[in-house]
């Protein structure tokens, strides 16, 4: 009786750490989706926002990830910077960094465009919060100068912080009208399934290399 009773004891015991360890790798990775109205979802419900359609495109890929909205409409990147902290929470461990059209829209230096980004970029890491960088490119009518300074400023800051970078975060949408709302500027439910077909691959790398930092 006593050899039986130890043994099911034992079993107990490994069946309860097969659980723990199970649990333990179904825990989510927590991504949170920083930016503006191009990742807050801006006029469409919240369930076609950006941050909710790339989970569920990861999730169907077999990946367990959870992406917080953190996108405000109107959002500079000073405007990112001042709420970067609060906005981020403990426990984060990558954020897809996307701002930078605004502040292209509003003519603002591109060089105050870099010292911010540099900054969240950082902030974050000290936090040892990985970043995937989603670039942006100035509209046509601030004039190739312009263009020039501003779109340098992703390459220049993922190069200086080693993180990896996503070239252009409204890719595949940007001159198709039929996947834009009417204001021509940003993406209709359509035009994010888009961007997240789009950026599928980067984001797959970007879980891969967190998953392996653990």
């Amino acid at each position: 009786m006593a050899f039986k009773a130890t043994l099911g004891f034992l079993t107990a015991l490994a069946i309860t750490a097969l659980l723990s360890v199970g649990a333990a790798r179904a825990e989510p990775v927590k991504l949170v989706g920083f930016g503006d109205s191009l990742m807050a979802g801006y006029q469409l419900p919240a369930g076609d926002a950006f941050p909710v359609k790339l989970e569920a495109a990861l999730r169907a890929k077999g990946h367990e990830v959870e992406i917080a909205n953190a996108g405000v409409s109107g959002d500079t990147t000073s405007g990112g910077l001042a709420r970067l902290d609060w906005s981020i929470p403990d426990g984060t461990q990558g954020v897809i960094l996307e701002l930078g059209a605004n502040d292209a829209l509003r003519g603002i230096a591109p060089e105050e465009t870099e010292r911010n980004l540099d900054t969240m970029i950082t902030r974050l890491k000290e936090r040892g919060i990985a970043v995937l960088l989603a670039g942006m490119l100035a509209p046509p009518n601030m004039g190739p100068e312009y263009a020039e300074r501003f779109n340098a400023v992703y390459g220049k800051l993922a190069e200086k912080h080693e993180v990896p970078l996503y070239p252009f975060f409204l890719e595949g949408v940007v001159t198709k009208a039929d996947l834009q709302l009417e204001d021509g500027m940003h993406p209709n439910a359509k035009g994010v399934d888009a961007m997240v077909q789009a950026m599928l691959p980067a984001a797959e790398r970007f879980l891969t290399s967190l998953k392996a930092g653990e």
